[in-house]
This record gives structure tokens, C-alpha cells and sequence, in this order.
């Protein structure tokens, strides 16, 4: 385990839970700097799905992909905790490039269900760090080079999944808050590239979310790959299995292979 924070961790209160946010490694041997992954597993805001973290990491490792689980924080921590978890990790691995033989270039964000929420908050919400920062990690880019979003949770509206937007904002938000962390409602043409996957009769994450962040997408001429399944449950991970789904696991690494991230 790598903590994100070696001193104060902002946010930080025993009181809420004593488990702070901290990655796990996966890292090929290589002589080549090469891209990194960080998987943010699912779980409605409330806990993270083990099956949707190692499993996908040591896949990752079989492309020639370093990974690291990001154990972000959940409830009872709320907004704005989870998304400054995992734009800190962004900046972390940037600085610690060269450690892990990393290309600072080549660094991607996957998420699954409400982990493809926080990847895809981190994706739209990044920042080019504060130069005058006094820790060395604050002041890099928190910006992922590319997206890979599984039957990811988008939008806190109408096609919304209650459960992690009350784990993540309360029972009664602010109207500005919820646009804000609607992802459909914050694409620019600066988005990086972004895969997305969903099955099209999913009964927890509609799959409307997907449809319409790739159409927001599409408007700002941001480069993004899509494939809707037409049958599948919710939070299927590798979909070991399931042959017609697992099938993602080959088309995003086309995809990676197309865009040079591999």
C-alpha cells in the first residue's frame, strides 16, 4: 500500500473512518517507461468492489500496463473527498513517474459503475496544479490522459443511481452541485480520449448514462470509442463468463493500442 498524502491528509477524520486513501501497486518489469492505469472500483459510494480492482489490475499488467487500485474515500466521507483522492493520485503518480518507469504522458483513469463517476469527475474537473504549492505533488497536472469508463454512473440527474448520489452528496444537494458532478453537463473539447462500455438493459446504472456522455462528447469533437451490449447485469468487472461481454477486455486494448497508449 502508497499513501497519497505523507503528512496531513486533507479532509482526513478518524471520527468518519480511520482508513485513509492509498493505492496499491501493480507494476510490470520493464526497461521502457510505459503507461499506468489507475482502476477505481465501483460500489455505489459506499464501498469499493474487490472484484473490480485486482482482477482488472493483473489484466492491465498482461498489456504491458502498470495499475494501481485506488482505495478512494466513501461514506460517510462525501463530496468533495472521493474527487480530491483521485486527482491527487493523477498528480502522485505524474511525480513518481520516473520511480515506476512510468511515461508521465500515459496515465488513465478506469472506473467502474460509481468509480467510473469519480473517473469521470477526474477527467472533466482536472486542474494544472498550484506552482506555488509547498508540496511538490500540488503543483503538477491532475489532468488523465485518457478515460476507461464500465457501466460507469454519469449523471446526478434524471437517469441517476439514488444510492451513490446519496452516499456522495446527502439527501437534499444543491442544484450547483449536482451540475457539477453531472458529467454529461461538463464536457469540453480539452476531455482526453475515453472508451466506454455498458450493457443496454443494466437496472441500476441506466445506460442512458453512457449514451449521453458520448453525446456530449461527439458535440465537442472529443475522441471516444463506445460499445452497448444488449443483455448484462450491473457490475459484471472482467465479465468472466459471460463470452459476449468479456469481449470488452480485447476491444479496449484495440483501443489502447490505437490511440498509443500501448
Amino acid at each position: 500500500m502508497v499513501r497519497l498524502w505523507e503528512g496531513e491528509i486533507p479532509g482526513y477524520e478518524p471520527s468518519l473512518s480511520e482508513e485513509i486513501p492509498k493505492l496499491t501497486p501493480y507494476l510490470i518489469k520493464s526497461d521502457k517507461t510505459h503507461a499506468a492505469v489507475i482502476i477505481c472500483p465501483g460500489g455505489g459510494y459506499d464501498h469499493r468492489a474487490a472484484h473490480e480492482g485486482e482482477p482488472v489490475a493483473k489484466w492491465l499488467n498482461k498489456l504491458g500496463v502498470s495499475a494501481f487500485v485506488l482505495a478512494y474515500r466513501v461514506a460517510p466521507y462525501k463530496h468533495p473527498y472521493p474527487l480530491l483522492d483521485g486527482k491527487r493520485v493523477v498528480r502522485f503518480l505524474r511525480y513518481h513517474a520516473a520511480q515506476w518507469q512510468i511515461d508521465p504522458d500515459k496515465i488513465l483513469v478506469l472506473g467502474f459503475s460509481a468509480g467510473g463517476h469519480l473517473a469521470a469527475m477526474v477527467g472533466t474537473h482536472f486542474d494544472q496544479g498550484d506552482k506555488k504549492a509547498a508540496d511538490p505533488v500540488e503543483r503538477l497536472s491532475s489532468k488523465p490522459n485518457g478515460m476507461i469508463l464500465c457501466y460507469p454512473m454519469i449523471t446526478c440527474g434524471e437517469f441517476r443511481h439514488q444510492g451513490s448520489i446519496t452516499n456522495l452528496l446527502g439527501d437534499k444537494p444543491e442544484q450547483n452541485i449536482v451540475d457539477y458532478l453531472s458529467g454529461e453537463k461538463n464536457v469540453t473539447n480539452e476531455i482526453p480520449p475515453t472508451f466506454l462500455w455498458h450493457t443496454a438493459d443494466d437496472a441500476s446504472v441506466p445506460v442512458e448514462n453512457t449514451l449521453q456522455f458520448a453525446a456530449a462528447l461527439s458535440k465537442e469533437q472529443v475522441a471516444f470509442e463506445v460499445h452497448i451490449f444488449p443483455h448484462g447485469r450491473h457490475g459484471l468487472g472482467l465479465a468472466d463468463g459471460n463470452p459476449e461481454i468479456a469481449v470488452w477486455t480485447e476491444l479496449c486494448a484495440q483501443w489502447l493500442k490505437k490511440m498509443n497508449f500501448i
